[in-house]
């Protein structure tokens, strides 16, 4: 896995807007990276440009601001890029005195990983000299391949910089190769420069110093993007068990420090989140592994985690469709995993009642009551085999707290829900295995979050195999091998 520089971009610089353009190479699934330098008597951050995200800003430099003295201000904007972009467009204030704002887009490329990820840090140096030296003050995670952009933003336009570096304990950078440095004349004036360079070893969460040298005298703020190849993904499997579950995967967390997961059902637009996955601390995990027991029937999903990192930032990643298909309707208890295949033989009809009381007032008549309730109505049921049957007594019988999911064959989200369970009558047949079941039902809420949904238990292990070393051998690898196996 290895970023690589491809090339940066020309620079565009004004009072208050600029409009830098993309270099050779920027292409589909490579990332650009806009760094801006800006100034203000305000301090104004520069806008997000339509279709980019912010990865931080910094303001520094100490002093008041002026021509060639005072804070200057980095900022970072991030976009992967789809093909023919846009132009970015950013912009600070207008009618500032000696306001100015300067940007470049440099472009890099990925050999492997599932996306990008990036974390942001920034100092200043406040002492005028010619050695710059900005302790950041955020401690980035490190690890070997790790991506870095250096920028500053020195106070004075008429020097040079060079010998550009970064330095964090237990953390060893390879060359650091200069890529910009511009004298900006616009306004009150700075300096742009900026450099590339990569982790070759270690690892470790530190904060680290940008430093440059000065042909002269100034002060200034500078900033590190750390860049890396994603290793995170979510992936959803059907398990081959009746009623339908899918057994959904978040991995490669510990390689991305991702500290909480919340995974999501997204049938079209709608997220629904997934039952015991919202929020989830996963810090020193690489796993996340969900059973998710009340997907529709019959419709095309896919799953979407939403990752947070150590450093607070938010990613999202998204699993290829699935589509879970019986042949008939499932009733079923979407805590334990139990379900049986029926026939749904009528339409709903949803009565809701409310309680209320009619008091004569002077012979006008006023009506108080409460809310209307939620919806009962009866279901009429067939089975068609003896098993069916049995396992439609099973979920009626034991139903975790008389809840019942019920899903037509191809879902309808008007029809399908959670329904709580008065009473049920069954009628066999004497000619044939057919059964009628009549059951009296609520309309309730789905469970709480909270509770998990059964995926496989030690019993199928042990239906599966005689002996641990059974187990060892068609395991070799780790535990989570053993969680992500289909025991049907």
């Amino acid at each position: 896995m290895t970023i690589s520089y491809v090339a940066v971009g020309a620079s565009s610089s004004d009072d208050d807007t600029i409009t830098p353009a993309y270099p050779a190479g920027a292409t589909a699934g490579r990332l650009a990276v806009l760094t801006v330098i800006s100034g203000h008597p305000d301090d104004s951050e520069p806008s997000t440009p339509s279709g980019w995200q912010a990865a931080g800003s910094f303001s520094g430099g100490g002093g008041t601001f002026g021509s060639g003295t005072g804070p200057r201000r980095v900022t970072y904007f991030v976009r992967e890029l789809v093909g023919s972009d846009a132009q970015p467009t950013t912009q600070i204030p207008s009618g500032g005195t000696g306001s100015l704002i300067v940007g470049r887009i440099v472009v890099l490329e990925r050999s492997a990983g599932t996306g990008w990820r990036w974390a942001s840090s920034f100092g200043e140096d406040t002492t005028s000299g010619t050695g710059f030296s900005a302790v950041c003050s955020t401690a980035l995670t490190w690890a070997a391949g790790d991506f870095v952009i250096l920028g500053y933003g020195i106070a004075t336009n008429g020097l040079g910089a060079s010998a550009e570096a970064i330095s964090a304990t237990g953390i060893t950078f390879g060359t650091i190769t200069e890529r910009v440095d511009e004298g900006v004349t616009t306004g009150n004036t700075a300096r742009f420069a900026l450099a590339t360079g990569a982790v070759s070893s270690g690892s470790g969460t530190q904060a680290p110093t940008v430093s440059a040298t000065l042909s002269g005298s100034s002060v200034g703020a500078a900033g590190v993007l750390r860049i890396r190849e994603a290793s995170s993904d979510v992936t959803a499997a059907a398990q081959s068990v009746f009623p339908p579950r899918n057994l959904v995967s978040v991995t490669g967390l510990l390689a991305d420090d991702i500290t909480s997961v919340t995974v999501y059902r997204q049938d079209g637009t709608n997220l629904i989140p997934v039952r015991a996955a919202s929020g989830i601390d996963t810090t020193g995990q690489d796993a996340l592994l969900r059973v998710d027991a009340e997907q529709p029937l019959g419709v095309a999903i896919n799953y979407a985690a939403v990752l947070t990192d150590v450093n607070g930032g938010q990613w999202t990643v998204y699993s290829g469709s699935i589509t879970s298909t019986v042949d008939g309707d499932v009733v079923s208890d979407a805590i334990r995993g139990i379900g049986a295949l029926v026939k749904i033989e009528t339409p709903l009809d949803k009565k809701r009642s409310r309680e209320a009381t009619t008091f004569n007032v002077g012979g006008r008549l006023v009506v108080v009551g409460r809310p209307r309730s939620a919806p009962t109505t009866t279901f009429t049921l067939r089975t068609e085999t003896d098993e069916n049957g049995d396992a439609l007594d099973e979920v009626l019988a034991n139903a975790t707290e008389g809840i019942l999911l019920v899903r037509k064959q191809v879902s309808l989200s008007r029809l399908d829900g959670h329904f709580a369970l008065l009473d049920d009558t069954e009628a066999p047949t004497w000619y044939d295995e057919y059964r009628w079941w009549t059951v009296e039902v609520v309309k309730t809420e789905a469970w709480p979050d909270n509770l998990e949904a059964a995926g496989f238990t030690l019993q199928d292990i042990a239906d599966n195999f005689d002996t641990l070393a059974d187990i060892a051998a068609a395991f070799p690898g780790t535990l989570l091998d053993i969680a992500m196996y289909d025991f049907g």
